[in-house]
């Protein structure tokens, strides 16, 4: 009996590597993806794309609350031009026991588009912005098929830069909004770009 527990523990853990192991092969071959076909930072340059160390508690399940209102409103970028986008709705999540939350937005543009129309949009900054990682805040992209009844999973190892990271003057990048400020770091996804 005893060696059929130890037998039943070993597969538990042998298991639960393996679903590990999984999630964290996932995420790699969304980091080679992303770096391979990346549509600003070309050729060699691409191995200068760097990242946090996968970490699954960055991997959260939010609780979705769509947002009352429908007003659009002007959200600044990093150039000359402001997008329209409109609340969508607020995300509650925690990380590390500490309660967070986040808005997430629709784009008037892509609302327009039959394939983009379903798309939300996340941007937002922490505590590693303008250190660790680009000081003009990060993304995530959702869709409407992410939203699960009232939850929404947030895995902040997929949040990567704006195009404004790697080139400065040639993109409208919008800026994450005040409310959108995370005081805790997010030492998930993309880290700042650097050539040095």
């Amino acid at each position: 009996m005893r060696k059929l527990i130890t037998f039943i523990a070993l597969c538990v853990v042998s298991l639960n590597s393996m679903a590990q192991l999984s999630y964290e092969d996932s995420i790699g071959a969304f980091i080679n993806n992303y770096q391979e076909t990346h549509e600003v930072v070309k050729g060699d340059d691409r191995n200068r794309l760097r990242f946090f160390p996968i970490n699954k508690k960055y991997r959260v399940t939010a609780r979705f609350e769509k947002t009352a209102s429908n007003a659009w409103f002007l959200m600044p970028t990093s150039g000359t031009l402001k997008k329209t986008y409109r609340v969508y709705g607020t995300l509650h999540f925690m990380v590390e026991g500490k309660p967070q939350q986040l808005r997430i937005y629709q784009s008037q543009d892509l609302l327009q588009n039959d394939q983009y129309k379903n798309y939300l949009f996340l941007p937002f900054t922490d505590a590693t912005s303008g250190k660790e990682t680009y000081y003009g805040g990060r993304y995530l992209d959702l869709t409407f098929d992410d939203i699960h009844g009232n939850e929404v999973i947030l895995d902040f190892n997929k949040a990567y830069n704006p195009y404004c990271a790697y080139v400065t003057g040639r993109y409208n990048c919008p800026i994450p909004p005040a409310e959108n400020h995370l005081t805790i770091a997010l030492e998930a996804g993309e880290k700042a770009y650097t050539k040095e």
